[in-house]
């Protein structure tokens, strides 16, 4: 003989969420926003949940496995909005998810081949970059490439790692260059920034930077920047302009705590720079 057993007309919040695979706390909250109808509160203070709330948890929990956001839910139960279209923004979703874990792990595969940080920027720096040997890029060498590429994007970074292809293959050039960031971490706050120094230090930067750009010509490693262009308006997904920021808005937000002589320095040296370009045009 079988037992005779007498189903609950109610039940407290507990043994609901334990039955519909859910927690208290997800029920609470899904009658704060409206979801799931707060029902009455029994002679002791407490909810009571009836077949109606448990089938509402049940559908609820199985539209959140099928990933429905709790603003779909509440439209479908609302009737607000046609289910079709819940379910095609939800396709849409899930398409741009697929799409984010595929560039995720085109970064770890990248990061393995590469075996550095740098198979975690974009590929096109990593392409130009990845047939140099183990060591002839410095941690510092990634860092530049890095505010780089979170500036002015893969592109910047991609023309950009032509200087450390140079610097990489030059032993000379590496060596002033080594020679110059130390110059230049020298022009602590004790160094006045009108220190004659200091406009020695920028034309010497000056010459250095017009050394690496005749390396790289000769190199051939400006035809390849012309080349870039054509890869990467090809790769061109339009989401590109949400990730960058202006050069201004850098200025204002990427700390560098330069020194007044070395921020005169820099300057100095831009305007050597520009001076030449503009005498030439």
């Amino acid at each position: 003989m079988y037992p005779s057993v007498t189903p609950p007309r109610e039940v407290k919040i507990g043994d609901a969420a334990a039955f519909a695979g859910t927690t208290p706390r997800a029920i609470r909250h899904y009658h704060q926003i409206g979801l799931l109808p707060e029902p009455e509160r029994g002679g002791d203070g407490r909810r009571r949940y009836g077949y109606d709330d448990m089938i509402r948890l049940l559908w609820i929990r199985k539209m959140s496995e099928a990933g429905i956001s709790l603003d779909d839910m509440r439209a479908a139960f609302d009737e607000a909005r046609d289910v079709e279209d819940v379910l095609g923004r939800l396709e849409e979703t899930l398409a741009a998810q697929e799409a984010d874990i595929k560039r995720q792990r085109a970064a770890v595969q990248r990061l393995r081949a590469v075996g550095s940080p740098l198979g975690l920027l974009s590929p096109l720096v990593t392409d130009r970059l990845s047939h140099l040997p183990s060591g002839a890029l410095r941690p510092s060498d990634l860092d530049a490439l890095l505010v780089t590429e979170r500036i002015f994007g893969p592109l910047g970074a991609a023309i950009q790692a032509s200087v450390f292809i140079t610097l990489a293959t030059h032993p000379g050039l590496r060596a002033e260059a080594d020679r110059l960031d130390a110059a230049d971490a020298a022009l602590d706050d004790t160094v006045d920034p009108h220190d004659p120094q200091v406009e020695e230090l920028a034309a010497q930067h000056c010459a250095h930077h017009k050394a690496l750009e005749q390396a790289m010509e000769a190199a051939g490693l400006d035809e390849a920047e012309e080349k870039l262009f054509e890869i990467y308006d090809a790769d061109l997904t339009g989401d590109e302009e949400d990730t960058q920021m202006s050069a201004f808005e850098a200025v204002t937000k990427m700390p560098y705590g330069f020194s007044a002589a070395r921020t005169r320095c820099i300057e100095l040296t831009a305007r050597l720079l520009y001076g030449d370009l503009s005498a030439g045009s």
